[in-house]
């Protein structure tokens, strides 16, 4: 595949990286990394069909979901820490752009219009490039911005244009549990501020095409934890004094202890229907009606195995 050498340009955004909160300033071409320890080049573990998403996202078809390697956040009940531990080595994950092309445009010729990035906040540079590069291709699909929420404001303002849904995790507005959980006593400040940005890129409307797949806008994903509700209302009540009680919001319910989860005790059980239900009547005294409410059987449905070739084991 021939492309012009000017796509590569984003990259060189990392030979002094701060394209996280981390603020690094490592230079991710060297052998001398930052936090998240990830190099310069396309460190993806898997680009598959993904249909397990909310279903504006994945739908009937599914999405193109492109998960990329190590995280800035090491959340310790991470269901992708196969992927995400930036302790583990993720060498073998690294990919060529024209593979990685070449993979992406194999599902999207199957139909599939919807393209995701999964963690992607300190890979940015890498997407522009392949976002840039399937342009250049003829390929146009929906961008689909999946972030943690701990994202650069600054870098979001420069994805203004690229990204057309915006599908963040705001996981706490308690420095505490973030600092023991994901290692980012900053995380509420942080993700307040980006998750400001998407709202001002994007308002409270999710537009959706005559098949009910998003096309444009913002949709909020908080994950309960066990034994932590007052964390999950404090988050729902400041995204609708902070955003609007407009703004789409998936709730989740699907918390499974697994990784380092079992080193916490409030952690070793799945959330409690009560404990769930408590945060959903708060988001509903709110006003917060618009989105998606999770079944608390959901449990342990969701965990991936990104050592198969499909890590959701779906065709």
């Amino acid at each position: 595949m021939t492309l012009n050498r000017d796509i590569l340009l984003p990259l060189e955004e990392l030979r002094a990286c701060n394209i996280c909160p981390r603020k690094c300033n490592a230079d991710r071409f060297s052998a001398k990394r930052g936090y998240c320890r990830a190099g310069a080049g396309f460190s993806i573990s898997s680009i598959c069909i993904h249909r397990g998403e909310e279903p504006v996202i994945s739908g009937s078809r599914g999405i193109c979901n492109i998960f990329f390697t190590n995280c800035n956040l090491q959340c310790v009940y991470c269901q992708n820490w196969q992927i995400s531990d930036n302790s583990l080595d993720h060498r073998r994950d690294e990919m060529s752009l024209d593979e990685a092309l070449l993979q992406i445009m194999h599902i999207l010729d199957t139909g599939i219009n919807i393209l995701g990035f999964v963690s992607p906040g300190h890979f940015i540079p890498q997407v522009k490039v392949i976002v840039n590069a399937l342009g250049a291709s003829g390929y146009h699909p929906v961008i689909v911005y999946n972030s943690n929420g701990y994202d650069d404001v600054e870098q979001l303002k420069r994805l203004e244009g690229m990204v057309d849904v915006y599908l963040p995790d705001f996981k706490y507005m308690d420095a505490e549990l973030a600092q023991r959980y994901s290692d980012a006593a900053d995380y509420p400040a942080v993700a307040l501020a980006a998750h400001r940005e998407m709202f001002r890129q994007m308002g409270s409307n999710l537009i959706v095409d005559a098949e009910g797949y998003a096309m444009r806008g913002m949709l909020i994903r908080h994950l309960v934890l066990p034994g932590h509700t007052a964390n999950s209302i404090s988050v729902v009540e400041t995204i609708a004094e902070a955003l609007s009680p407009r703004v789409h919001i998936a709730l989740m319910s699907q918390y499974y202890p697994c990784h380092r989860a079992g080193e916490y005790a409030a952690l070793q059980q799945p959330v409690s229907p009560a404990e769930y239900g408590k945060v959903v009547r708060r988001m509903h005294e709110l006003g917060i009606t618009r989105g998606f409410i999770q079944g608390i059987e959901s449990s342990g449905h969701y965990l991936p195995d990104f050592g198969m070739e499909h890590p959701f084991e779906e065709v």
